[in-house]
């Protein structure tokens, strides 16, 4: 492993050192001032002296074999669509370098964290630190292995965007086809692995969320119903399709077809879809989450008394706080409560914490599904928001009311203070340090204040995408027009840097 590049760092904290999912979200918050230094971002991490030669990709350099979260297909998908926006082409070959190097990831994640073919993922660790019961990236201490509702959420996704970025090169170059018709099959066998019923499958019909199941070594298997998390990012396997985008690849359309006709049963286990679900302007749409079961996880999402807090999605549910969920092994508890702060366990060191601050990378994919179902929907689909409240929103206005909570942390109050400073009196009141924000690792669930590095420019970064986003995008306009028209928006109002600051090339 030879590591001798300029890299994006998640901070300086522990300088120097770089995480491969965190820099996925470098890159896209970077296109919008350096697009060219995004993408040599993406194709960095998938190059020979990274990507090691069974296709893993290097979590960080303390421990190259551990486990980060595969966003790197969306993120060079993103990179793409920020160009055609920004330059009126998409880079292609681009496309092509990085859709090779990410086969290569995709099998070895089906290869070595399918523990038996049966299109459930482990993973472990997966970037969320303390989330769980045990520490995922140790032996259990009950033995057994975990069947991880996160893990396998990802893979869905890795599927749609390995399918989108398929069908994007194919219009060039027709016999990549031939590569994308495995994606069909990936993904309809991994949703139906995840939506499986009953007692060991993830989805729990009584509580309608999604949880890890643990499998003992005598067979058995129990469900960890910790409400995390982990439960919300199976919304996030979800991405629309433009008509325009199906007639492009009519053998890959064809050959779905065929396959849910002939095992009618992997078609249940999804969203509607395809000629007998059109959806607004006779969309598509990929989703292991049907309405149903979007409804009841929304439920729980937009709760204030659970997910929702005023400065955006918790990692954990706030009804833990009062029921701690607790596992017994051999007379030893390990338990799981509502932590809004920082972590009140040595696990990972004690300096991260998943148990119910906010995190802006799950917050802005989040988003990102709800901008998914949103084309496909329209206004025919509304939920309360907030639960309980009597207020019903369509997709789109949930998520420019999570966006807004989340840029909230930052924004001075009808009290002047800004959420993000908490009590620090010196960076509420001083005027030298009152406007200079710090963009922390993450942030308190209940009141916003900044927690851990202080200076996690990286992925807290999106905050400004979301200003800008929001600013600029018409809920309308959307709806009418598809993602081009909203990359579009975005290239119109590109921001610049500020004056004194160069934005230059590596």
């Amino acid at each position: 492993m030879v590591n001798d590049h300029v890299i994006s760092m998640p901070d300086k904290w522990e300088y120097p050192w770089y995480a491969a999912w965190d820099l996925a979200f470098h890159a896209a918050i970077f296109a919008a001032v350096d697009l060219d230094f995004a993408k040599s971002q993406m194709e960095l991490i998938l190059r020979e002296i990274y990507l090691h030669p069974t296709g893993q990709i290097p979590a960080y350099e303390w421990n190259f074999s551990d486990v980060n979260p595969p966003v790197h297909a969306w993120a060079c998908l993103f990179l793409y669509r920020m160009e055609q926006a920004f330059r009126g082409k998409g880079d292609v070959d681009f496309l092509k370098r990085a859709f090779g190097k990410l086969i290569a990831n995709f099998t070895w994640w089906v290869n070595r964290k399918d523990r038996f073919g049966n299109n459930v993922f482990e993973g472990g660790f997966l970037g969320l630190d303390n989330i769980g019961v045990f520490d995922r990236s140790a032996p259990l201490p009950t033995g057994g292995y975990l069947e991880q509702a996160d893990g396998t959420a990802w893979m869905t996704l890795f599927c749609q965007n390995m399918l989108t970025i398929g069908i994007e090169i194919a219009v060039y170059d027709p016999t990549y086809e031939d590569l994308v018709i495995k994606f069909v099959d990936h993904f309809l066998m991994i949703a139906n692995a995840l939506n499986k019923v009953g007692d060991e499958g993830m989805w729990d019909e009584e509580d309608g969320f999604y949880y890890d199941v643990l499998r003992l070594p005598d067979g058995s298997a129990t469900r960890l119903k910790v409400r995390s998390m982990v439960g919300l990012l199976p919304l996030c396997a979800t991405t629309h399709y433009e008509p325009w985008q199906v007639e492009r690849v009519p053998r890959l359309a064809a050959y779905a077809r065929a396959r849910v006709q002939r095992m009618p049963q992997l078609a249940q286990s999804i969203h509607p879809t395809g000629r007998d679900h059109p959806g607004y302007a006779g969309r598509g749409i990929l989703a292991v989450v049907n309405p149903t079961r979007l409804r009841r996880i929304l439920s729980r999402m937009l709760d204030e008394k659970e997910f929702l807090s005023p400065y955006g999605i918790r990692a954990l549910s706030r009804y833990h706080l009062e029921h701690p969920y607790v596992f017994d092994v051999h007379g030893q508890k390990y338990s799981v409560s509502y932590l809004p702060a920082e972590s009140d366990t040595g696990m990972f060191g004690g300096n991260s914490n998943w148990r119910g601050p906010i995190w802006m990378p799950v917050n802005l994919l989040l988003i990102r599904a709800l901008l998914s179902f949103y084309p496909y929907y329209g206004d025919s689909f509304k939920v309360e928001c907030p639960t309980g409240s009597g207020h019903m929103m369509n997709m789109f206005e949930v998520a420019q009311e999570i966006g807004r909570r989340l840029t909230s942390i930052f924004l001075k109050g009808s009290d002047g203070r800004r959420p993000v400073f908490g009590g620090a009196e010196k960076f509420q009141k001083d005027p030298h340090w009152r406007d200079n924000l710090l963009f922390y690792e993450y942030f308190h669930g209940d009141n916003g204040a900044g927690l851990g590095a202080s200076h996690q420019t990286g992925w807290t970064g999106i905050a400004g995408s979301l200003i800008h986003l929001f600013g600029h995008i018409d809920g309308h306009a959307f709806l009418e027009q598809g993602v081009r028209s909203a990359f579009a928006d975005l290239a119109s109002t590109r921001p610049v840097a500020p004056v004194g600051v160069a934005v230059t090339k590596p």
